[in-house]
């Protein structure tokens, strides 16, 4: 994923990114992996930006490139302690081009297959069922990795 969503974020301290988060982005993410078999015992939900990203306004925004390289060493920390992880699914442009930058950046990268997905949000509305195809397509394929 990018970043935290609003009801992550007005749950204060205690929100955090959970696959058992109730939202509709979460929902779609649920149908995917209903669909896929994969167990989600085996899945940790993360996203390349921990923390919340908000504009001039107050409102949330999306994640820019600098965004992205101050949370690389986060995200760095992370994989340094996921010591069986399979495979990553990104999920968006942002998660993809975050994962891609530490990639490509990283002195020693964990280098993993890769299955980059659309992003979840319903307000990707347009081509909706194809992108829940697409989502359980990886994550199936995902399930196979992880074997």
């Amino acid at each position: 994923m990018e970043a935290p969503g609003p009801r992550t974020i007005a749950a204060g301290d205690l929100g955090f990114s959970s696959l058992d988060n109730d939202d509709p982005t979460t929902r779609q993410v649920h149908r995917a992996l209903t669909s896929s078999n994969l167990d989600q015992a085996r899945c940790l939900r993360w996203n390349v930006v921990p923390w919340a990203l908000t504009g001039p306004e107050g409102r949330l925004r999306a994640p820019r490139v600098d965004d992205l390289e101050d949370a690389r060493p986060a995200l760095s920390a992370l994989l340094a302690e996921l010591v069986d992880l399979r495979v990553v699914v990104p999920f968006g442009g942002a998660a993809l081009e975050g994962w891609m930058r530490y990639l490509t950046l990283a002195e020693h990268p964990v280098v993993v297959p890769t299955l980059a997905v659309p992003h979840p949000s319903p307000a990707n509305g347009h081509r909706r069922q194809e992108a829940l195809q697409r989502t359980t397509a990886a994550l199936e394929r995902a399930a196979d990795l992880c074997r």
